[in-house]
């Protein structure tokens, strides 16, 4: 018979250590506008699957996705004017 045993990453995944950082939570929060044009574009890509896609889902999924390219477009240029700190 084999002994029962607690797998130690599993037991450690969750503790407090193991929280993201002030830094993490300040990228995520400045990569917030596209994660929700992300979304937005998911879920009008969802509603144009959902049935024959008419011209209404079709500007709606255009609309999202250009708005995914803006936000992306905003996050690449603020994050190459910034300066990366010990970089020479």
């Amino acid at each position: 018979m084999n002994p029962i045993v607690t797998v130690q990453e599993a037991v450690t995944a969750f503790a407090d250590w193991n929280e993201p950082t002030a830094a993490e939570l300040d990228e995520i929060e400045r990569e917030m506008p596209l994660i929700r044009a992300d979304v937005d574009l998911i879920d009008a890509q969802i509603i144009a699957m959902d049935h024959t896609p008419n011209e209404v889902d079709t500007r709606r999924v255009r609309r999202a996705l250009a708005r995914v390219l803006t936000e992306y477009r905003v996050l690449a240029n603020r994050t190459t004017n910034e300066t990366v700190g010990g970089a020479a």
